[in-house]
């Protein structure tokens, strides 16, 4: 069964669904009577993570049927086959319903075992990132033309910028100690967690970031951005994958000097 209507380029499609997302999100942000709910794992849920992700869910069963979609709020839907989109609808949902705007909506879609597609999508922020494998990672400023995006050059730890979300999960791991090994052969460190740690990496604006405990809705779109503005994503084992339960991205010149010492 082919589309019915709209774009035939999965870029395009991934695009066009974020701009509806954003729609949704911003519409909601910092709204008095936005209700938020907690999940059994006790993290926080908006009605905008909700309806964000049910809306995407609902275009794609439109657009290609045929596709598998998974995503924080419901789970796996789809038909087991070589593609499937991978839907984070508010990544940063905690600092969204305190009114931080540092959150993004995150879609990949992955063929064949692979991240094909991703796109960042940070309205509050007015920013979006997007790739497509083989064809470069861009950027785009509200009002500004895209720019193509390019890890750094910093081949020394002694010169990098290293960013991570906070200490909590590296505690909860037993990653504290190695953490701190970490930051002190950097030059400088900094709290920038989720999404936006990653785009920094692939923006040259930062050469180290990293999550101790991850799910592959956080890191799939991150994952394709920052290998095709020349880094390397993998898990703390080195394993180039979204699905690692962890990740760490580099501007590929330190990627084994910062990995081995916080893998420990």
């Amino acid at each position: 069964m082919p589309p019915v209507s709209g774009p035939s380029d999965d870029l395009d499609l991934a695009l066009e669904l974020v701009d509806a997302a954003d729609a949704i999100t911003l519409s909601r942000f910092r709204a008095a009577d936005l209700v938020v709910e907690t999940k059994p794992d006790l993290t926080p849920v908006s009605e905008a993570d909700r309806a964000v992700e049910q809306g995407l869910r609902e275009r794609l069963a439109v657009m290609r049927p045929r596709d598998a979609v998974v995503g924080e709020e419901y789970g796996d839907a789809g038909v087991d086959g070589s593609r499937r989109w991978i839907v984070d609808p508010i990544d940063g949902t905690k600092g969204y319903v305190r009114g931080m705007p540092v959150w993004a909506t995150l879609l990949a879609l992955e063929q064949d075992g692979e991240m094909a597609v991703g796109v960042v999508s940070a309205p509050a922020l007015g920013r979006r990132w997007w790739a497509a494998r083989g064809s470069g990672a861009f950027t785009r400023e509200a009002g500004a033309e895209p720019r193509r995006l390019r890890v750094s050059a910093v081949r020394e730890l002694a010169d990098a910028q290293m960013c991570f979300g906070g200490f909590e999960e590296f505690r909860q791991t037993g990653r504290l100690d190695a953490l701190l090994a970490l930051a002190e052969r950097c030059w400088r460190t900094r709290g920038y967690g989720d999404f936006w740690q990653y785009m920094l990496v692939a923006e040259g604006a930062a050469e180290i970031a990293l999550d101790p405990t991850v799910s592959i809705w956080d890191v799939a779109a991150p994952l394709v951005i920052v290998q095709e503005a020349g880094g390397r994503f993998t898990d703390l084992a080195g394993t180039p994958t979204a699905a690692g339960g962890n990740g760490i991205a580099t501007n590929g010149l330190l990627h084994e000097a910062a990995r081995q010492i916080i893998a420990g």
